[in-house]
């Protein structure tokens, strides 16, 4: 997706660079404050950042050492598909990126960047929507990992590495090379799909600026120190047409704690039905559809592939009751589905317009969210 920034007390173009095409309770660490502390028992799982043997001071040897553990992130929605970039940071299939990339998801694909490549579903396990970080899980064991550095020890000026799958051109990651050229930009980032972004901003705080090109499909992709140890999370770059060799990065000592808040503490499970909706009640259902009731769900989206999809569910469907119970609101629906785990088979009832409203049940067995909502 393409997504304009705008960075505090400069005039440039900045585009989000999370995906290739648009698509339709977290931590609260944020870049822009101070990194929560974290114990030596929450790293001692993750591979160590000590320099990566044969990958000192060459970037052909980084990227050598560094590239097997970069993979693709598909994200579907409810109107297309969207990519973007991760990264392995414990073998067990750990993987961060940004929460732009996969947000909204009803369904996140994980590929690894191997000749032939491997595809995983993936799931959220935690992140923080305001600082841009995401945490997914795959199921998955040996994967090739990528060590998280010290991003308080960047200068000016050294050089750096930025992988990812840039454009969503075939043929696997891309890779950029340059420096550092600051460390303490600040950006805000619109983003109306952000539901507790501050009037639907997101700003990034001390960013590290880049030379390396930073394009549409980086996002969530690592910066790399030429000791092959991640230093930033690439996430934004600016459009050519406005300035050149201008590219931002979340510096990895903020992401940290919330990486390994989500890997000591994953979210648990969260059913997953496969709609989006709003109350029957709402005066444009009432004008557009002329529903037989004011209370239920009216279903404005269905995700492709998903639990109502595969049970006939559609757009303009109206449920009046999950579970054998009646529900009569969007809220109340979402509560319902809470209230199961994925793989439960429930009854949805709902209103079929056909010559008139008929009433049916549909057997639903739920699935798992990949992105629960913020």
């Amino acid at each position: 997706m393409k997504r304009f920034v705008v960075p505090v007390l400069l005039a440039l173009s900045v585009f989000g660079a999370a995906c290739t095409s648009p698509p339709s309770s977290s931590a609260t660490v944020s870049p822009s404050a101070s990194p929560t502390p974290f114990d030596a028992a929450q790293q001692a799982s993750f591979p160590t950042a000590s320099p990566i043997p044969g990958a000192v001071g060459s970037v052909v040897g980084v990227v050598k050492q560094v590239m097997p553990a970069v993979v693709n992130v598909v994200s579907t929605t409810t109107t297309g598909t969207g990519e973007g970039t991760g990264f392995v940071v414990r073998s067990d299939g750990v993987i961060v990126t940004n929460f732009h990339v996969v947000e909204g998801a009803t369904k996140v694909t994980v590929l690894t960047s191997a000749d032939k490549p491997v595809r995983y579903d993936a799931r959220f396990i935690g992140g923080d929507a305001t600082a841009d970080v995401a945490v997914l899980k795959i199921d998955a064991s040996n994967l090739a990992t990528v060590p998280m550095g010290d991003s308080a020890r960047l200068q000016l000026g050294q050089p750096v590495v930025a992988i990812g799958y840039a454009l969503g051109l075939q043929g696997g990651p891309s890779v950029t090379a340059g420096v550092v050229s600051s460390l303490t930009r600040k950006l805000t980032v619109p983003d109306p799909r952000c539901t507790v972004c501050s009037k639907g901003q997101r700003v990034y705080g001390n960013v590290v600026q880049t030379d390396a090109a930073i394009n549409p499909g980086n996002s969530g992709g690592p910066l790399v120190n030429l000791v092959g140890q991640v230093v930033g999370i690439n996430t934004a770059g600016v459009s050519a047409s406005n300035a050149e060799n201008v590219g931002f990065a979340i510096q990895i000592d903020a992401a940290k704690p919330i990486v390994f808040q989500a890997a000591e503490h994953p979210q648990a499970p969260v059913a997953f039905l496969g709609v989006g909706g709003v109350d029957a009640s709402n005066p444009q259902i009432q004008f557009e559809l002329n529903p037989s009731t004011t209370r239920g769900v009216a279903v404005v989206s269905v995700a492709p592939g998903g639990p109502a999809d595969k049970a006939g569910i559609k757009v303009g469907d109206i449920i009046v009751a999950f579970d054998g119970k009646p529900t009569s609101s969007w809220d109340a629906l979402g509560n319902a589905i809470r209230a199961h785990r994925p793989g439960d088979r429930v009854d949805v009832t709902i209103l079929q317009r056909s010559n008139g409203w008929a009433r049916r049940t549909a057997t639903v067995t739920l699935g798992t969210n990949p992105v629960p909502q913020t």
